[in-house]
């Protein structure tokens, strides 16, 4: 099987670099003419896999919005994950963990291992443990050619009280996280499958983002993020610029989720 890093570099080239996510947010739901309930959930899941997931490089699904509805809503999730990749789409599992020790390798079984029903291509994942915390991640997506994307400098507000703190280098925390990105993806071709997730809303990114791998740009859309502030950022880099809820407004029409997808991919090439 070929790596994370070669299959997203065919999918962006085929696809686009669009990220889709199918985040079924309460509102969305009623938006749709929804009940908040796990029938609802289904409903809009598997309409949004049919609609963006022929279309699309990546589908981006928020593992929250269907824990919500606990075990239900996790066995639809397995579904999306499945019919996502039927489809053609490769799947990043949106679930920001983060722990040490063997919880780290139980989460990266859970969501990495291809024996799982929650297997997927990549996931997001936290480093604020320290990048060594991380490790049984790195090794399972080795194992599995997976791939992972490390939180860097994201886009909520709150982020730069940790991510622009400086350490004993005088360099900040986020520029620690791609040096040890810089170091999992060295000699990889034609591109490495540890990534990280920079906000499309960050402004001026003020940290070397060449680190040979792909970059995951939330704040596209509906937060604000425009196909220039992308080009501006991001310039040549391997970007996935990543829409939930702008895609979605689309639905409940199957044909119009298509037309969102292809006309954002048209504005991102």
């Amino acid at each position: 099987m070929s790596t994370f890093g070669e299959r997203l570099s065919t999918a962006v080239a085929e696809r686009g670099p669009l990220c889709a996510g199918i985040d079924p947010h309460a509102s969305l739901l009623v938006e749709w003419g929804l009940e908040d309930s796990v029938a609802g959930l289904e409903t809009f899941a598997f309409t949004a896999v049919e609609g963006l997931a022929p279309h699309v490089s990546v589908i981006k699904p928020q593992s929250a919005f269907y824990e919500r509805f606990g075990s239900a809503g996790v066995a639809v999730l397995e579904r999306v994950i499945a019919e996502s990749r039927a489809l053609g789409a490769l799947v990043l599992l949106d679930v920001k963990r983060g722990d040490i020790g063997s919880t780290s390798q139980a989460y990266a079984d859970a969501y990495l291992d291809p024996a799982s029903p929650l297997a997927s291509d990549a996931i997001t994942v936290s480093p604020y443990l320290g990048f060594g915390s991380l490790d049984p991640f790195v090794d399972t997506a080795r194992r599995f050619d997976a791939g992972l994307f490390v939180l860097g400098l994201t886009s909520n507000k709150e982020g730069p009280e940790v991510q622009s703190a400086t350490v004993d280098s005088g360099e900040t925390v986020a520029a620690r996280m791609f040096d040890h990105l810089r170091r999992l993806n060295a000699d990889a071709a034609p591109l490495g499958s540890f990534g990280a997730v920079v906000g499309a809303t960050i402004g001026d990114a003020g940290e070397d983002l060449a680190f040979n791998g792909p970059i995951l740009a939330p704040g596209f859309g509906e937060q604000g993020g425009t196909a220039a502030d992308v080009r501006r950022i991001f310039g040549p880099l391997t970007v996935l610029p990543s829409s939930s809820r702008g895609l979605l407004r689309a639905g409940p029409s199957v044909d119009a989720l298509r037309d969102a997808a292809l006309r954002t991919n048209d504005e991102l090439r």
